[in-house]
């Protein structure tokens, strides 16, 4: 069943694609198989699509809009970020953006603006680049990462009050990994929505400290993503050689998933299984987004997100210190005899 974000008019499937991966996030995916992934998504239910300039230079937008065309408009959710503008890069045409992750020609590069004309600008390039004739939810991407972070406060969030008001847009948002910034924008403006990237994840809820109660208190939805904690709990039994924030693993964060890993083998639930699980419980929480490059891949994270997972589960991982006592978990998952 969809959930409506914040006091918007805009409702998002519970499960959503995010589409930096067809964007070449970090290495190559042939048209053909962005376009699969992008089906496999429809195929499984998904009507949540999100993407943003950043993603690739535009290819991600360009690719999601293109494979989309073959469904109705109405039927589906559809969110691009703003912030960073694309201008042309003469110079770098011969280069790679492999620097800032993603495997395509540096024939653009990325401005940061969050004035008020470089959000409309930002949003008229996108709806180009994606094909539509409107972006039901526009996100301020990343605010903290920009020389000027008050800006957004000061000028792209006014500019995206002023668009919703007008209806042009559906539901206004913020996406980042900081919770202080996020914390902010809810406390200070009148945003529908928060993208949350691995701050509340089955391994780390930094986001239970200072976000999700303001964010209870002022009705705002939370759209969680990085819920693998950049895939290291994307398989079964991770390892060294797993990312962790997109890069090398700590050992003491390695060694918390492996322990919650095996407590999760023993009452029969894959890690993934039940990261995506909890990731959806905070009542907050109005869709999970995962990323994919591969139709196999969205098909894996939506069949799993669809099992139930023993209610056991959480409070052994309470008591084992794994899990915050204080976090929500899966309401009605049967309980199970954990396996010796």
């Amino acid at each position: 069943m969809p959930h409506q974000l914040g006091r918007s008019r805009v409702s998002v499937s519970p499960l959503g694609l995010g589409a930096a991966s067809i964007g070449n996030l970090y290495r190559a995916v042939p048209d053909d198989r962005a376009a699969a992934t992008v089906e496999a998504a429809w195929q499984a239910g998904i009507r949540y699509f999100d993407t943003a300039p950043h993603y690739g230079l535009g290819l991600s937008e360009r690719r999601l809009g293109q494979a989309l065309s073959a469904h109705p408009r109405a039927e589906y959710v559809l969110s691009t970020k703003v912030g960073r503008i694309l201008v042309d890069n003469p110079l770098g045409a011969a280069a790679n953006d492999l620097a800032n992750g993603f495997d395509v020609p540096a024939d653009r590069r990325r401005e940061w603006d969050f004035s008020a004309a470089g959000v409309r600008r930002s949003i008229e390039d996108s709806l180009r680049r994606l094909g539509t004739d409107r972006i039901d939810v526009v996100l301020i991407h990343d605010p903290e990462e920009s020389p000027d972070a008050g800006r957004a406060v000061r000028e792209a969030y006014p500019a995206l009050h002023e668009l919703r008001a007008q209806g042009v847009i559906g539901a206004v948002g913020v996406g980042s990994k900081d919770t202080a910034v996020l914390t902010r924008f809810a406390a200070e403006t009148e945003v529908d929505a928060l993208m949350v990237a691995g701050r509340y994840t089955l391994l780390e809820q930094p986001a239970l400290d200072d976000l999700l109660p303001v964010c209870t208190a002022r009705g705002i939805s939370m759209i969680n993503v990085g819920v693998f904690n950049s895939g290291l709990l994307a398989v079964d039994w991770p390892d060294e050689t797993r990312p962790y924030e997109y890069g090398t693993v700590p050992a003491e964060i390695l060694a918390r998933a492996q322990a919650i890993a095996l407590t999760c083998r023993r009452h029969g639930v894959s890690l993934p299984q039940a990261a995506l699980a909890f990731a959806t419980a905070h009542p907050c929480v109005a869709s999970v987004v995962v990323g994919a490059g591969r139709p196999e891949n969205i098909t894996r994270s939506a069949e799993l997100f669809d099992r139930p997972v023993p209610g056991g589960l959480w409070a052994e991982l309470v008591g084992e210190g794994l899990l915050r006592p204080d976090a929500p978990v899966p309401e009605g998952s049967a309980p199970v005899t954990p396996s010796r």
